[in-house]
Parts: C-alpha cells; structure tokens; sequence
C-alpha cells in the first residue's frame, strides 16, 4: 500500500493508495463513492479486470475515509485529492495516458477537478450522481460544459440518481466530448433485479466496457 500527499487548506495529510503497474501504456485512476472507501469489492474487481487487460490502476481513497469518517468532507478536499493523485500517478509512469474514473461521488469530484483545470486524457463515471435520489430539481451539472477531456457515463437505467432520463440525457448533451453505455435495468451499483451477483463480479463485468473506451 503507498501512501499520496495531499495538500489540504489545515495542512498536508495523506491518503492510502493501491498501485497495479500495466504494460499497455494508460493509467487508470479509481476513486470511490461516497459510502464506501477503495477497497469495497466492486472497486476491487472492477481494478483488477482491468489489470488483466494491462493496465496500471491506481486506487486511493479521500481523506475523510481516512480519518474514519463515513460523511464526504468539503468537495475542495476531493479535488484537492483528485490533483495529488493525479501528479502522484505521473511519477509513478510519467509517459502512460491518465484516465481519472470514479464511482459516483468519485467521479463527480473527478469532473470537478477537471473543470477547475486538472489534465488527464479522459473521464468515466461509473454511475453519475446527477441528483440526490427523488430530487431532479438540484442537479449537479453546472460544472460539466467546462470539461474538455473525452467523457463516458456508465449508467444503469434504473438508478434513482439520474431519473428522470430525459433529463439525464439533457445534461450529456451539454457536454462538449461525451458517450454514454446503458446497463439495461441495472440501479446505482449496477444491481439488476432478480440477479444476484457478488459486488466484485459486477465491478468486473464493467471493465470490458471501459477499456474499450482508455485502450492506448
């Protein structure tokens, strides 16, 4: 396990780090959902599916799961984070492509981060937090016109953060270089209805999908 320094407005602090060198020459980054920190089995299967396809993963968590926290700190400590581990992730392999990809509340601090600046080669949203649950009226989506970098939202039909799809699809269309793939009936996690399938295979079954999108 490494450990990335992260700069924070109180001081420096770090946050715990898992790095699985690849020969393809992309580095994808994982950062996890709100509830849950790096190492929850679907991040693990879905890092180590796409270790089998040669590349490098870096998966870290936020400092608030560091310091035993279960509630997200200020989003300015996720983007802070998303900036370090991104630097952090070009010192290990400085020539390889940085893909920054999060499963939703990490890749919606992912987007932040690239809107306010931070380079990487591209985005992928493993279920995009649009709204809370039962609240289309607050989306969080100002931010996403402003990202350059290629963009894929991974979303499952069913999941209550992006109901209604109208809408969902409204806020893709502002964007200025994004895709979305469609997991038919499949909620925020990416659970089906009536399948019951571990964590750390459904993680898995989304990695063929993204690799399709990094490959060099």
């Amino acid at each position: 396990m490494l450990e990335i320094p992260v700069e924070l407005p109180s001081g420096v602090t770090t946050v715990s780090a898992d790095w699985a060198p690849g020969d393809n020459g992309a580095t994808v980054l994982i950062a996890h959902g709100a509830g849950a920190g790096k190492d929850h089995p679907f991040l693990v299967g879905f890092s180590d599916a796409l270790s089998d396809r040669g590349f490098s993963t870096l998966r870290f968590n936020f400092p608030y799961v560091e310091q035993g926290r279960r509630m997200p700190g200020p989003a300015a400590h996720a983007i802070a984070t998303w900036n370090a581990a991104v630097a952090f992730a070009r010192d290990l392999d400085a020539e390889a492509a940085i893909w920054a990809t999060g499963k939703s509340y990490g890749g919606r601090m992912a987007s932040m981060a690239v809107a306010e600046g931070l380079a990487v080669d591209g985005l992928v949203y493993l279920g995009y937090p649009l709204h809370a649950p039962g609240r289309p009226e607050k989306p969080r989506a100002e931010h996403l016109p402003a990202v350059a970098a290629p963009q894929l939202f991974v979303e499952g039909t069913n999941d209550p953060f992006i109901q209604p799809l109208t809408q969902f699809d409204d806020v893709v269309s502002t964007c200025q270089d994004a895709r979305v793939v469609w997991i038919e009936g499949g909620g925020h996690t990416f659970e089906v209805k009536g399948r019951k399938r571990a964590a750390s295979d459904i993680g898995a079954s989304l990695a063929p999908i993204v690799a399709e999108f990094v490959r060099p």
